[in-house]
């Protein structure tokens, strides 16, 4: 009977061979895509294009016949990408930092790694450094499922000449991490304001006599935990093998489905794929039943909103900003009449942008 090695020798033959013929195709691609870069060159175009990118991915995983899944699909060609991306320019994205954070981890999961990082201090100056050109495009979270909004950024979509070109929502899991996996000698959890929020109840419930210490983000609090034996950082995978932590408790937020959608800011305007969303904000005057008549335009023209938050405005008169989410590109007709007639009744009107929506 012939050993395993005789048997599988064989088959790894021909995935060398396939491996050989694979590497060649992908040289051609890259070609063809300097190609791209040069004439987009010539024409000050962007060289990332989520609504084309997604197109690309949605093709191949109609065509699949297996055995790949989907999400095999996404993560492959996502790479193959943003390697040829980088060819054709090089990419800086701007996202709140330090390294490890989940902001850098969306970033690459919307980009690819291929990309050059730009690690930013506060979300303020993520859309700072896409502002002044420091960076093509920023990730900045805005919303979680357990906590809601992320006030900041909405403040920062209002104030911003910036647009939304794209989304991604990552599911968030929480780790409790230390320098050596051990809680001995460790008297405060640090994290960022949100996670510990997302961890309270278990954190209560198994750790109730540490300290929590809020700090500008997970990753900071890794940082910190690498040279502090007497702290604890809560944080994601990623930063965990940034600083070289051990976990001491795994998946410990309270949602077992947590996710946070984190949107990609630029100057770049997506075009309609069918799969698209817009973000808008509106105000109203004080008046009675002054936001079911503003909402109405979206019912008459049968457009549905999927998300409806509210701000301050920040006058003193208690008045506030709506922002909303609804359903189709602004170039939709059904949706284009709808954010006509809503301009019309709002006292202020802006579009944040249309884009592709995320698969969840």
């Amino acid at each position: 009977m012939a050993t395993e090695d005789q048997r599988l020798a064989p088959l790894r033959a021909q995935i060398d061979k396939l491996d050989l013929e694979l590497l060649e195709l992908m040289s051609k691609r890259a070609r063809a895509a300097q190609e791209v870069g040069h004439i987009k060159g010539e024409t000050a175009s962007p060289v990332f294009r989520p609504e084309r990118e997604l197109q690309v991915i949605a093709n191949l995983q109609a065509s699949n016949s297996g055995p790949l899944h989907a999400d095999g699909i996404t993560a492959i060609w996502r790479e193959i990408m943003s390697a040829c991306r980088a060819l054709e320019a090089k990419q800086i994205i701007a996202y709140l930092g330090p390294k490890g954070t989940f902001s850098e981890q969306a970033a690459q999961a919307a980009f690819g790694s291929s990309i050059e990082g730009l690690a930013c201090n506060s979300l303020d100056e993520v859309f700072k450094a896409v502002e002044k050109g420091a960076a093509q495009f920023g990730v900045v979270p805005v919303e979680n499922s357990s906590e809601g909004a992320i006030s900041r950024t909405l403040d920062l979509l209002l104030e911003s000449p910036l647009q939304i070109s794209g989304e991604v929502v990552l599911p968030i899991r929480h780790h409790l991490l230390t320098k050596t996996g051990s809680l001995a000698g460790v008297s405060t959890v640090c994290a960022h304001a949100q996670a510990l929020a997302q961890c309270q109840q278990w954190l209560t419930a198994h750790v109730p006599n540490l300290k929590r210490q809020a700090v500008s983000s997970n990753a900071e609090a890794a940082r910190m935990a690498a040279l502090d034996p007497t702290l604890a950082a809560i944080a994601g995978e990623p930063a965990q093998i940034a600083y070289e932590l051990q976990v001491n408790a795994g998946h410990i937020q309270d949602d077992a489905h947590n996710r946070t959608r984190f949107v990609i800011i630029g100057r770049h305007t997506c075009q309609v794929t069918g799969h698209d969303q817009t973000s808008l904000v509106l105000s109203v005057d004080n008046q009675a039943g002054a936001v079911y008549r503003l909402l109405a335009p979206l019912a008459q023209h049968g457009v549905s909103m999927t998300r409806l938050e509210s701000r301050p405005a920040r006058k003193g008169t208690w008045e506030y900003h709506f922002y909303i989410d609804i359903a189709g590109h602004a170039e939709d007709d059904k949706v284009a009449l709808a954010l006509g007639d809503l301009q019309k009744l709002a006292a202020f009107y802006k579009v944040l942008g249309s884009y592709p929506r995320a698969a969840v």
